[in-house]
Parts: structure tokens; sequence; C-alpha cells
């Protein structure tokens, strides 16, 4: 065998590697942020508490919340999932649970999360009025922190608009909850909570993916 052809047949498999990861069908960005799968994982537990909060006190709805939850995460792990993802909703359950159960009061199952939004919130808005969009630093971050972003008008405002979607679905997860925190209703929360969660989480991941890809256009094939 020649040369030439030892080098074709070498070159083959990984042409045809190549061929099928282009071929092959890109991730949605519903299934970037978990599926179908992900929404029910981190409902679940919002549903159950609150329904079991309707009918039962306190001290047997932490009860059943925490059992549903270690049912859920042996579920997720004999699916196959890495260990730590399984866990980690466990945890989360496990914290909210907590802080309900020292306080005394159910609502306090969301605060957790009411506090995360208000922080997202300051991140994103925070990193606007500094005039360094936090997905812009992201994106940079992950393609080797050097890239000029900032003096590249169109990555700049592709990435103001994500930013500020961002904060918008933070602003308003907080906003929304916040107040029915204060009239205390568990009820609203827990369909806050879930009307608020995976749907927005997904209308802010489209423009922040658009940023990126945009980004990604104009800078990385310049360089």
């Amino acid at each position: 065998m020649t040369n030439v052809e030892q080098e074709v047949r070498d070159e083959r498999p990984t042409e045809r590697i190549e061929a099928v990861a282009a071929e092959a069908p890109k991730p949605s960005v519903l299934d970037q942020v978990g599926g179908p799968v992900g929404f029910v994982y981190s409902t679940a537990p919002v549903i159950v508490f609150a329904g079991a909060n309707s009918f039962l006190p306190l001290p047997v709805t932490i009860a059943v919340s925490v059992g549903a939850a270690v049912l859920l995460t042996a579920f997720r792990m004999l699916r196959g999932e890495k260990f730590a993802s399984a866990v980690g909703g466990l945890v989360a359950v496990g914290v909210a649970v907590g802080l309900a159960a020292w306080t005394g009061s159910a609502k306090d199952f969301f605060a957790i999360g009411i506090w995360a939004a208000l922080a997202g919130f300051v991140l994103t808005a925070g990193s606007l009025l500094a005039r360094r969009p936090v997905t812009g630093v992201v994106w940079n971050l992950v393609h080797g922190g050097t890239n000029p972003w900032r003096e590249d008008r169109p990555s700049l405002r592709a990435h103001d608009l994500a930013t500020l979607a961002a904060a918008l679905v933070f602003g308003a997860r907080f906003a929304v909850q916040q107040w029915l925190y204060v009239i205390d209703t568990t009820g609203g929360l827990a369909v806050a909570r879930v009307a608020m969660g995976t749907p927005l989480t997904v209308l802010g991941a489209l423009v922040v993916v658009w940023a990126f890809r945009r980004s990604s256009k104009r800078l990385l094939r310049k360089s």
C-alpha cells in the first residue's frame, strides 16, 4: 500500500465522524435547560408541598415533601443520572422545608427562590449599568477571555439585550412572588413558581443563545 493510500484510509474515519457530527441535530433551548423531564423535576416538589399544605398541618406537609423528594432522587439515580445532579434536588428541597420548619410558616418554603431572583436581578441589572453585560462577560470567559466583544458594537448590543432579558425574568419573578409572599398565599406562590420557572427560563435563554451565537459569528471567525 502506498503512502497516499494509507493517508486516505487514515483520514476517512475522521471525515465520517465529522460528517455525522455535522448532521446530528443540535439540542433545542428547552433541551439545554433540562427538557420536559427537567421541568417535572423542578415542579414536582413544589406541587407536592403546596398540595399537601392545603389539607395537612405543616409538620406532616414537610414529611410528605421530604419523602417525595427522596423517591424522586432515587428514581433519577435509577435512570442513570449523576449522583451530584440527582442529590442536588433533594438538598434544595431539604433547605426549603428546613427554612419553613424553622420559621413555622409554609410560605417560607419559597423564600430562598425569591431571594435568588432578587440576587439575579441585582447582578444582571448592575452589569448593565456598569456597561459590562454579564452574558457578554460569560461568553468571553468561555471563549478564552481575550475577545474584544465590548469594542464590537453589534456584539455589545446583543449582550445588552440578552442581559436585559435575564434581568426582566429575574425581576418579574421577584416582584410577583414577593407580592404573593407578603399577602401570605402559599398556593399562589406555588402557581407562580411553576408558571414563572421553566417557561420564563426558556424565553430568556432564547435571547442569551442568540447573543452568544451572534458574538461567535462576528468575533471568533475573525480571529
